[in-house]
């Protein structure tokens, strides 16, 4: 058997060549666009990709042996060429090396043939997630750290829950955070993660933020650390709050945010996770400590069935070789659900197999959990690999956005160019990633996953590859931390140190990839850095700054199009872009601040030049011209006097719109043009006080339309709507004042998983949901001023599983007595009183007096 050394070292020597050749071809179309090499040689550019990088080598000889003849340019390519012999000898040479070594059978588990591989491509048949089910186990800890959080105690005390990391701190925490009995008592709840490194003013921002007081977030951005603190403390005065700290490192985590939350001698709490010992006890003078322990041998196996047996079912002979693997992981939730992540994409017959390999990492009879991730990762097909080692780009406890990670993965080169959308085979990478518990679902709404995150001991392990394999880079001076020292890194994430330019002058000259999160607000000045980088970088394809110079518009220097192979560019704060941006021809994503609060951002008039671009986002203001952008698959959030102008038919591969509707001149809004976009899947419509909707029938055109948000004011609903909207998966609809009872009309949409009416949507007193109406939703959120009776036959809503309810007036209601819903259904009333199920089948509803 060939030693696994020398197949790592034949690996990384086929890897430096391909990552050599990559660099000589766009060196080679920086020469083009720089005037170095004749122009008509700029055709190769077009075929630019990983997937045709030899056709681009062919191209390119026969571009230099056509320019031998020319003058000043001969020198120039012909050390181009000279680049590309050698990296021609040197491919030899491995190539030899591999028949020596005896490697010809190290790819004999091809990509196409392996079950993952399989099972990524069943995934590419579907388009959302599946939603989280129950937590699994810790019933009796939960029973206790509720009676705590409940208890008569009116003082308010801290509750640390502690323990190992993979245990299910944080699972526990959010269980409570979303228990009902939490939400009836508890007028104002918060939730922030602290991590190892923070800063106090930072946690203030996002604790407000959390606690949702109603205030923007610009507000807070100009405040300093002691106007956060007295501003928290006064907008507590007087309610029982809950916050929850999460993820604390140190006891002066909480001592340092103490002094903002007042003691109201009313039952207020403050839960904290850590994984620290004297943090948990240490943190407050009244705290409740409480260790949280490893599941049991009934729990353990309950949480893997769930993982593991989707798709199979049980033998006897499955159930003992699956308990004997779950034993090995000592009853650590986060060691279950990875391996039952990796078992269910395994057929019966290849159980054994991994049975086999998790016994040669046995430790004292336990597992040891680094090692059972690294076989989860080892599982994965390269195209996974690259997908899950990317996020060790991203901060600890972060909460990345869906589609951010989507589009960045696109702009780095790990979508395959096929016949499926890149996003769509993106989207379904990372459902696979979370199916196999490699991420974490976030934020969920209308049907769809918005944020996701890794755990820390996921993340160290995508870390740890991603330094093996040289893939990135993290500068971080505060820390005085680099995960990977070797200057030929070729992506980077920096945390901190960016008002100095010690990290530009250690940067890789042929970057890729460069992210910037500014994690500690030292808020520099971008000014003194970014035109040496837009002239020393000139390989990058993605950049992207996280809030620079909050407050105030800063500019793009027009040698931003020095940057030829850009294709995802973002900004989190308002930046004024120069027409020069429009030389970008490789520009696929625009990623622009969405809530300026009217600042907005002005772009080129003659943005579709960028006819690469794929992804248009911001507070988009006019005039501009998006005609004939036919690789257009996101526009967000475009005006009205910008979209009249527009022809919607020539947007033929449009998929997602959002639209704010304010011209003064016509107050009837019509779907007309918006009924051209053939490809159209997620709407989003909002209107200004002034307009309203006339008809939703355009809309029937829109057949692939899934995700639909209305804000604005209607009339009535169609009473066909189910035929208008036969495939609408989650439905939002807002302001509409609707006098007659919208659920006999909605309940007919066959389709419908997840239903939003809010800002009164309706006005009515009576809502009634009838036998066998909403068939598939499984998640309803309502907001209302006046309803007093809602009834509820028996037989509706058979998978309802969520259901929020607000009812701001203290009007008396009725509530008919027989009330059958899904699993786990919930009904709150936000500022009110509380409606709380406490049985299931005949459900009946329990009114309660809420307490402040």
């Amino acid at each position: 058997m060939v030693d696994a050394v020398v197949s790592l070292v034949w690996v990384s020597d086929i890897r430096d060549i391909a990552f050599d050749c990559e660099d000589v071809l766009d060196e080679f179309m920086i020469k083009v666009h720089d005037g170095e090499v004749a122009s008509d040689m700029l055709k190769a550019e077009v075929e630019e990709s990983t997937k045709r990088r030899q056709a681009l080598l062919t191209s390119i000889r026969k571009s230099v042996a056509k320019s031998f003849g020319k003058g000043k340019e001969k020198v120039t390519v012909y050390n181009i060429g000279k680049k590309i012999e050698t990296l021609k000898k040197r491919l030899s040479v491995v190539s030899q090396r591999r028949q020596e070594y005896g490697l010809e059978n190290i790819n004999v588990k091809r990509e196409g043939e392996s079950p993952a591989f399989g099972r990524l491509k069943q995934l590419r048949k579907t388009n959302s997630f599946s939603f989280e089910e129950n937590v699994v186990g810790y019933k009796d800890e939960t029973d206790k750290l509720l009676a705590k959080l409940l208890d008569d105690e009116p003082r308010r005390y801290v509750i640390s829950i502690w323990g190992t990391g993979g245990l299910g701190k944080t699972t526990l925490a959010g269980k409570l955070y979303n228990n009902s009995a939490i939400k009836q008592k508890f007028r104002r709840c918060a939730w922030v993660s602290i991590s190892q490194d923070y800063k106090t003013q930072d946690l203030l921002g996002r604790i407000i933020k959390s606690f949702n007081f109603g205030n923007t977030t610009e507000k807070f951005e100009t405040m300093s650390q002691d106007d956060m603190e007295r501003y928290l403390h006064k907008s507590l005065q007087g309610c029982r709050y809950l916050v929850v700290i999460d993820d604390v490192w140190d006891k002066e985590a909480w001592a340092s945010l103490k002094r903002a939350f007042p003691d109201n001698k009313n039952g207020s709490r403050v839960i904290i996770t850590t994984r620290i010992t004297d943090v948990a006890e240490r943190s407050d003078e009244r705290t409740h400590v409480h260790e949280l322990r490893f599941l049991n041998q009934e729990e353990s196996w309950q949480l893997f069935r769930e993982k593991a047996f989707w798709n199979l079912n049980v033998d006897e002979g499955l159930e003992k070789l699956g308990r004997e693997m779950v034993e090995t992981c000592g009853g650590l939730p986060l060691a279950i659900v990875v391996l039952g992540g990796l078992l269910s994409t395994k057929k019966p017959q290849e159980w054994n197999l991994v049975r086999d390999n998790i016994w040669r990492y046995l430790n004292n009879d336990s597992i040891q959990i680094t090692l059972l991730l690294a076989l989860s990762f080892n599982d994965l097909p390269y195209q996974l690999k690259l997908c899950f080692l990317y996020l060790s780009n991203f901060p600890e406890d972060f909460e990345i956005k869906i589609e951010r990670l989507i589009r960045l993965w696109v702009a780095e080169g790990y979508i395959p160019h096929d016949e499926e959308i890149m996003e769509d085979v993106a989207l379904n990478c990372l459902n696979e990633l979370i199916n196999r518990s490699l991420i974490q679902k976030g934020e969920m709404r209308l049907g769809m996953v918005r944020t996701c995150r890794v755990h820390d001991l996921l993340r160290d392990l995508a870390i740890q590859k991603a330094k093996e394999l040289n893939l990135v880079q993290i500068y971080d001076e505060i820390r005085n931390s680099t995960h990977s020292s070797r200057v030929s890194c070729r992506r980077q994430a920096i945390y901190s140190g960016m008002k100095e330019t010690l990290w530009l002058q250690q940067c890789n000259p042929l970057l890729r990839s460069l992210l910037f999160f500014d994690l500690y607000g030292e808020r520099p000045t971008v000014e003194q850095f970014i035109p040496t980088l837009c002239t020393r970088l000139r390989f990058l394809r993605v950049l992207e700054f996280e809030h620079f110079d909050r407050g105030s518009v800063w500019s793009l220097p027009k040698d931003i199009d020095k940057l030829i192979h850009l294709k995802y560019l973002g900004f989190r704060d308002a930046v004024h872009i120069p027409e020069s941006i429009l030389n970008l021809s490789n520009l696929e994503t625009l990623d622009l601040p969405e809530d300026l609060l009217g600042s907005g951002a002005f772009l080129p008039t003659e943005i579709w030049k960028l006819q690469s671009l794929r992804h248009l986002i911001g507070d988009l203001k006019g005039p501009l011209r998006i005609d004939n952008m036919t690789n257009l698959l996101t526009l967000k959030n475009v005006k009205d006097d910008i979209w009249t102008k527009t022809n919607s038919e020539t947007l033929v591969n449009l998929r997602e719109l959002h639209l704010s509707v304010c011209d003064e001149r016509a107050k009837k809004f019509t779907f007309d043009s918006i009924a051209e976009l053939k490809s159209i899947q997620i709407l989003a419509v909002y209107l200004s006080n002034d307009h309203f909707f006339s008809t939703l029938q355009p809309l029937f055109r829109c057949l692939h339309l899934r995700h639909l948000s209305l804000n604005g004011k209607m009339e009535k609903l169609p009473g066909e709507m189910h035929e208008v909207l036969p495939n609408v998966e989650s439905l939002s609809l807002s302001g509409f004042k609707l006098v007659d009872d919208p659920m006999p009309i909605l309940e007919k949409m066959l389709n419908l998983t997840e239903l939003e009416l809010s800002d009164d949507c309706y006005c009515g007193k009576k809502m009634v949901c009838t036998a066998k109406g909403f068939p598939r939703l499984e998640i309803l959120t309502l907001d209302t001023q006046v309803l007093e009776e809602w009834q509820i036959e028996e037989g509706a809503l058979p998978v309802l599983r969520d259901s929020r309810a607000s009812f701001h007036t203290t009007a008396h209601r009725e509530i008919i007595e027989n009330y059958v819903v899904g699993n786990h259904g919930k009904v709150y009333l936000a500022d009110g009183e509380l409606l709380d199920i406490v049985s299931m089948g005949d459900v009946r509803l329990r009114m309660a007096n809420r307490s402040v």
